[in-house]
């Protein structure tokens, strides 16, 4: 092995292995030389009694890291790490949040890109469910912006739906320096449509990954990354989920770390409110403005500041009121015939008048009420 290759390309190597799990990997690089650890795991140095142990359970495990190593250079993989802008720490390094070095699940390796150091702000972690209504997406903007601005530390898994509209509405904010945790190599923006997300936070706050250069979205990534947002973060905000929705594996990973969880209140006849409610059933805070969240921080800010505005024509009348159902639950044309006692085509009129000026929005058939930070969701 090549001894001007630096430690980082031997840890990226072994952190792509095949069948390579959080526990092998903390076996092989506690305390010794990075390359020591990579020639025991490709076959070229004798295991330590752990590693042996473990090659005894699994006979094939041997084989499969000898075939990895083949595939899987340092040099290489250093190269690629430096091309992409991604650091590789272990949790020994200084600039590692103590929060997460400390933690008992804390990866063995960890490829950042961006400025850790945005870590040491205040943090707040919100997350939701991918398949959310134009409401909580508009909320999650919301909140992610106004947290910004207080100077909060903005998480996510930056994921399509909620995580995403969260951190659209933090960088709204001049100041923000968002982070995010992700299920997949640093250089493979998921979804591809948030790619822009992926490089505005790289470029002002930071992005964390256990998962080195190259490696793909599989789907058993994802439950694993929540461990280490959930150790980042002081307070943990569910803004929409389903009953099993996968946000509530970040909430069991805050649940054990003893972390504040909060849930926003959703309607009963929403499958995405399924799961915050049954949250707030079972104890959690609600969350219903941003200034709930700063209060379970100890920041009020809630005297402070000026309101964002609104260029939408204000309503009035009939139009308030069909604005205000459906902003409780979404409405189908038939529901607003009923709330207004209109024919269907006075209803049409009026529902497509609060369309175009921005008030509404129809998705399947159902009218959901848009708030101000709807372009942002």
């Amino acid at each position: 092995m090549s001894s001007d290759v630096p430690d980082a390309g031997y840890l990226a190597a072994l952190a792509g292995f095949d069948r390579m799990t959080v526990g092998r990997l903390r076996h092989l690089v506690r305390g010794r030389p990075a390359p020591e650890a990579y020639g025991m795991a490709a076959g070229t140095h004798r295991p330590s009694p752990a590693i042996a142990a473990v090659f005894a359970k699994d006979c094939t495990l041997a084989e499969a890291w000898r075939q990895s190593a083949q595939r899987r250079d340092p040099r290489e993989c250093w190269e690629a790490s430096v091309a992409a802008g991604v650091r590789v720490l272990t949790p020994a390094d200084p600039s590692v949040p103590p929060q997460l070095s400390t933690d008992p699940a804390c990866p063995a390796v960890l490829f950042v890109r961006g400025n850790l150091g945005a870590l040491d702000a205040r943090r707040v972690g919100i997350v939701g469910t991918r398949n959310a209504t134009q409401a909580g997406r508009a909320t999650a903007a919301r909140f992610g912006c106004e947290l910004a601005e207080a100077g909060v530390v903005v998480l996510s898994g930056l994921a399509r739906g909620i995580d995403a509209a969260t951190h659209r509405g933090a960088l709204s904010c001049p100041t923000a320096t968002p982070a995010a945790v992700v299920g997949c190599g640093l250089d493979r923006p998921y979804p591809k449509q948030n790619s822009d997300l992926w490089d505005a936070i790289a470029a002002r706050g930071v992005l964390i990954s256990e998962w080195p250069v190259g490696t793909s979205p599989d789907p058993f990534r994802f439950p694993l990354r929540n461990r280490i947002l959930a150790a980042l973060v002081e307070v943990l905000v569910v803004v929409e989920s389903r009953d099993r929705g996968g946000s509530l594996i970040t909430v069991r990973e805050a649940a054990d770390r003893s972390i504040d969880v909060m849930a926003v209140p959703g309607s009963v006849h929403s499958r995405a409110s399924e799961g915050t409610n049954k949250l707030l059933a079972d104890g959690a805070i609600a969350a219903t403005e941003t200034a709930d969240v700063l209060m379970a921080l100890g920041l009020d800010h809630r005297r402070a500041g000026r309101a964002r505005f609104d260029a939408r024509t204000p309503l009035a009348g009939v139009d308030a009121d069909v604005y205000a159902a459906c902003r409780e639950s979404p409405r189908t044309i038939d529901a607003i015939m009923l709330l207004t006692g209109a024919a269907i085509g006075e209803a049409a009129m009026l529902l497509a008048r609060l369309e175009g000026a921005g008030w509404l929005i129809e998705t399947g058939g159902w009218f959901e009420a848009v708030d101000e930070w709807a372009e942002l969701a």
